[in-house]
């Protein structure tokens, strides 16, 4: 990815970060955030997905509506954010990206992979206007 798109999605990302409400920001310190230039390879298998640009982003863990004691040593829950994808998405049919739809995108795409995290699945995403 062009170093100057990296750097303008970065900083994009850190002003919506700013202005998400503080607890937003209480789930990101419990759940962290990783940022991609797109998926891997294993990712893309797992998800199924046949085009890097078509995943913005990723929860892995254990949702909270579906924890037990008995899962104690798994590994972290993380959210990962793809840039290439949250950029295809804000694209419009020229593929040009405008600042606001970009904003929009990560947004929508942190918090949506923070539902995840609450047990939201696709479905009542969508009905939410998440997904």
């Amino acid at each position: 990815m062009d170093p100057r798109r990296r750097r303008r999605f970065d900083g994009l990302l850190e002003e919506v970060l700013e202005e998400l409400p503080p607890l937003v920001h209480e789930l990101i310190d419990k759940v962290p955030l990783h940022v991609e230039d797109y998926p891997s390879q294993r990712v893309m298998a797992e998800t199924g997905i046949g085009y890097r640009e078509q995943l913005c982003g990723l929860y892995t863990g254990i949702p909270l509506t579906r924890r037990s004691v008995q899962q104690s040593g798994t590994l972290p829950d993380v959210v990962t954010l793809y840039r290439e994808g949250i950029l295809a998405s804000a694209a419009d049919g020229f593929g040009r990206v405008r600042t606001d739809r970009l904003r929009r995108e990560i947004r929508t795409t942190i918090l949506h992979e923070l539902a995840h995290h609450h047990g939201l699945g696709e479905e009542e995403l969508r009905e939410l206007g998440y997904g």
